[in-house]
């Protein structure tokens, strides 16, 4: 879409372009700023020439993935040793609705700065205990879990001139054992309800629910739970919502089903 408000685009190259002006946004794939009118946008500073290296293994075996680097790239992400989690990588990329050449334009950072509850890079950083890692506008950095950066289906905590510069995932989460399920209501529609599962060295549990509802929702036990503990912490979860795309019973219905096959995979995994 042509946006006829702005007047201005220009690259940053270092921490000082993203200094944003009166008007401008930050721009890295674009797949949603032109997607529709941006009545208040008249400038755009595109990242995708910054320079940040799209993928860092960290030498404690934790992983940086820079925020503009393409959805696509990380899909074809090569793993390290002992990375038993290395499978969502590819099923959260997956479960994007977009064609061929947006799952090559979109961005990590993008996906999940627009914070919708569908946003299939929000379901791998729940998943895998992500952190964002952002750069504010006085030159201080701040880190913080995406599960709490994002409060809503479209709403998160980032404030003015805030850029996310990078998403950190533990050692610890990529070592762990996963499981993936979703569901669309539509054979190529947006993700009514995502769910992971992951099983730790120390045997702690982490839960995620993402689509079904508005923020995500992670679940968090020191061993895993039975059955029943987990369907009632999914089934009383807050957030479930109505669209449409699906009724909040059905997205909460299907969570608890998803809740039990995701246990019942997790202990075959390691028994």
């Amino acid at each position: 879409m042509d946006l006829h408000t702005v007047t201005g685009y220009r690259f940053a190259h270092d921490r000082a372009d993203l200094a944003l002006a009166p008007g401008e946004r930050i721009v890295a794939g674009g797949t949603w700023m032109f997607s529709e009118p941006q009545i208040d946008v008249d400038g755009l500073v595109d990242i995708s020439r910054i320079g940040w290296p799209a993928i860092e293994y960290r030498p404690d075996g934790g992983l940086r993935i820079a925020a503009n680097c393409p959805i696509a790239e990380l899909a074809a992400l090569r793993p390290q040793s002992g990375w038993r989690a290395h499978p969502l990588f590819a099923q959260c990329a997956h479960a994007l609705l977009a064609s061929f050449k947006i799952w090559n334009m979109a961005t990590v950072g993008g996906n999940i700065c627009r914070s919708f509850a569908a946003a299939s890079m929000v379901s791998l950083t729940v998943a895998l205990d992500g952190s964002a890692h952002i750069w504010r506008p006085d030159g201080t950095d701040r880190d913080i879990p995406v599960s709490e950066l994002v409060t809503g289906n479209g709403t998160n905590t980032l404030e003015s001139g805030e850029v996310l510069r990078a998403i950190d995932f533990p050692a610890h989460a990529l070592r762990g054992t996963t499981a993936f399920r979703k569901i669309a209501l539509a054979e190529l529609g947006r993700s009514g309800v995502v769910m992971t599962g992951r099983l730790d060295e120390d045997g702690t549990v982490v839960v995620g629910i993402t689509a079904a509802t508005e923020w995500p929702t992670v679940l968090r036990y020191p061993s895993m739970p039975d059955t029943d503990r987990l369907r009632d912490d999914v089934g009383s979860a807050a957030g479930y919502y109505t669209d449409p795309l699906g009724a909040a019973d059905w997205r909460r219905a299907t969570s608890m089903v998803f809740a039990e096959e995701i246990r019942a995979e997790l202990v075959g995994a390691v028994s």
